[in-house]
């Protein structure tokens, strides 16, 4: 009889955690002959990316609210009579574990964040850190998506390093190049600068920004995003004499055919989980600027600053986070074409290491240990 597992996140409703879900759920079908898979998705909104036809999906109605999801989610891994929950991000974690140890099963978490910044503010931060230190370090394996995760579930959150697998976010190459040929939504220049996210005070585009204006580089900063600062963010750019050289379109939805036709992509945050937009930059041959900000782009790019202000790795160049002077230099420094288009090859054969079947591979081989020993083995 097949082991029955239960894939559990909040909603599918967008962003970088719901896209990798969809991605390997998606690409698991050579698994799904020996596991009868499910998902629950914990809040009632709008999918923005698919799943697999034949695949039980249960859409709860928890409204965000972390009592509900653990109720609902506990209903339903019952009546699933579920063996296995395998959850992604913070409240689906915890929902999953308070469900599975009710039922006396093991449970799979997959963490998304860095945890210690990621829930460093906000009115109940102390509850949910609360939370995370009671149950992470109970589950037969936590899925790290990157080795600064990883420590810091280590040094703040009490999981044991055994339990810790760091499995990098898988980049789907082919869909990538299939959107990069399609016509851009708006025009793009080989000159031009692009950042992507979240205008949220984790992403700090003003380092971009004001990295760019000191740069003296030609063209354009474009800036693809949506969020709270955008006014805050156009403001900045007109005071530092960008003007029409700041360009906001807000959301785009294919991010890809802009990316493949400027010349550098530049990702100033503070603090990363894993920093798609970086990967996925790099996967069209773009050279990339990355802040050594906590988890992700030091790692993707595969070389430290080790003392230096500026360092080269595999695809582009790494500077201390919030340091204007030093993200003007390295911007400055891309503007020269022999080493722009050097580091955009280099870029593209370090993406292809990011491969959707390398995830899945790893992702099936955590649960098949933890299905047969209960715990993944080392």
């Amino acid at each position: 009889m097949s082991k029955r597992i239960v894939f559990v996140i909040n909603s599918l409703a967008g962003g970088g955690a719901e896209r990798v879900f969809s991605t390997i759920l998606s690409a698991s079908a050579p698994y799904r002959d020996e596991y009868d898979v499910s998902v629950a998705l914990l809040d009632r909104e709008e999918r923005a990316y698919g799943l697999p036809r034949d695949m039980s999906v249960q859409q709860l109605n928890s409204r965000h609210s972390l009592p509900r999801s653990i109720a609902g989610l506990a209903r339903t891994a019952r009546r699933e009579k579920a063996q296995l929950a395998v959850s992604f991000l913070t409240r689906s974690n915890v929902a999953a574990a308070f469900a599975m140890m009710m039922r006396r099963q093991p449970f799979v978490i997959s963490e998304r964040v860095d945890t210690a910044a990621h829930l460093a503010t906000g009115r109940f931060a102390w509850a949910s850190k609360f939370l995370v230190r009671l149950t992470y370090p109970r589950a037969a394996a936590v899925i790290a998506v990157s080795h600064g995760v990883a420590d810091t579930l280590v040094s703040d959150f009490g999981v044991e390093r055994r339990r810790i697998s760091v499995v990098f976010n898988p980049v789907d190459l082919d869909r990538i190049a299939s959107l990069a040929a399609e016509d851009p939504s708006i025009e793009m220049r080989a000159d031009d600068c692009i950042a992507m996210g979240r205008l949220v005070p984790n992403k700090n585009f003003a380092l971009a920004i004001e990295g760019f204006a000191r740069s003296g580089r030609r063209g354009r900063l474009v800036l693809i995003g949506t969020g709270p600062l955008h006014a805050e963010l156009r403001a900045l750019g007109d005071q530092l004499g960008l003007g029409e050289r700041l360009v906001m379109p807000g959301f785009v939805e294919n991010p890809y055919a802009l990316l493949a036709r400027g010349g550098l992509f530049v990702l100033s945050s503070n603090a990363e989980g894993f920093p798609n937009a970086l990967v996925e930059a790099m996967a069209v041959g773009l050279p990339v600027v990355a802040t050594d900000c906590r988890s992700g782009p030091a790692e993707v790019l595969a070389t430290s600053l080790d003392g230096v202000k500026v360092a080269e790795g595999e695809g582009g160049l790494l500077v201390p986070a919030n340091d204007v002077p030093a993200m003007a230099d390295a911007i400055g420094l891309m503007g020269e074409p022999g080493r722009a288009r050097a580091f955009g090859e280099q870029g593209r054969r370090r993406a292809a290491e990011f491969s959707v079947d390398r995830a899945v591979g790893a992702y099936w081989g955590i649960i098949e240990s933890v299905m047969a020993n209960g715990v993944a083995e080392p």
